[in-house]
C-alpha cells in the first residue's frame, strides 16, 4: 500500500518530515511522554493537507483543514499517547497512516480544534476506502470517520446518531467482556448467578442497541 492510496490531487500533497523535538518544544512533556516518542515513533511524516486552497472544498467553522499525516513505528503498536499529545498541538482534524515494516493501520481523531473525544482505527492491513468528497470539508471530515465504524451504527441518520450508536455499542461490549470475566474468576455460585443476572440484562441491552442501528 503506497502512500498514494489517498488518490488525492497533486496540490494536497505535503510530504513534509516532522520531527519529534517540534512536539516537545510545543507542550510541556513529561520525560515518559518524550521517551514514548522516541522509543515507539521511527519518523513522522505530513503526508496531505485537504484546505480550500488545496481541494477546492469549503471549509466550515469547524473543520477547516483535514492532515494525513504518516507516521512510521518503531513496533506493531499504535501509541495513543503520543497521538494525543499530536492532536493537542494541531488544531486540525487528523487522519493518522501508521506503517511498521510492510504492515499499515489507518486512524482517526475525533476532535473540535484541540479537544479529542475518541480514537477510532483499523486493524492492521485492513483494507480501508476514504472518500475525500463532499459538499465541505466537515462533510467530508465525517465520511472519514464513518469509514472507521462498524456496520451496525452507521445506518443511523444522523452523524452524531452514528457516534452515539457507535459508543454506546462499545461501552456495552466492553461491559460484558468485564462481567464474563468476573464470572469465570468467581468462587462462591450465589455470586456468580447474580453477576450472570446483570451480564444477560447487558447483552439483552446490546441486542436492542444493535436492533435499533440496523
Amino acid at each position: 500500500m503506497g502512500s498514494d492510496t489517498f488518490k488525492l490531487p497533486r496540490e494536497a500533497f505535503v510530504n513534509k518530515f516532522i520531527a519529534k523535538t517540534k512536539f516537545y518544544e510545543k507542550a510541556t512533556l513529561s520525560s515518559k511522554l518524550q521517551k514514548e516518542f522516541v522509543d515507539k515513533i521511527q519518523k513522522i511524516t505530513w503526508k496531505y493537507k485537504l484546505a480550500e486552497s488545496t481541494v477546492g472544498i469549503t471549509k466550515t467553522d469547524t473543520v477547516t483543514e483535514i492532515q494525513i499525516f504518516e507516521i512510521e513505528l518503531k513496533e506493531q503498536v499504535i501509541p495513543k499517547k503520543v497521538l494525543q499529545v499530536i492532536d493537542r498541538i494541531i488544531p486540525y482534524q487528523i487522519l493518522y497512516r501508521f506503517v511498521f515494516n510492510e504492515s499499515v493501520a489507518y486512524g482517526i481523531t475525533l476532535k473540535e480544534n484541540t479537544s479529542v473525544e475518541n480514537y477510532y482505527f483499523s486493524n492492521w492491513n485492513e483494507d480501508m476506502l476514504f472518500d475525500f468528497t463532499g459538499i465541505d470539508l466537515e462533510k467530508v471530515y465525517q465520511k472519514l470517520v464513518k469509514a472507521f465504524i462498524r456496520n451496525e451504527a452507521k445506518t443511523k441518520s444522523s452523524f452524531q446518531e452514528i457516534i452515539d450508536g457507535d459508543k454506546k455499542i462499545n461501552t456495552l461490549e466492553n461491559e460484558i467482556g468485564a462481567l464474563e470475566n468476573k464470572i469465570s474468576k468467581e468462587k462462591q455460585f450465589n455470586r456468580k448467578v447474580e453477576i450472570n443476572k446483570i451480564l444477560l440484562a447487558k447483552k439483552a441491552e446490546l441486542k436492542d442497541v444493535k436492533g435499533e442501528v440496523k
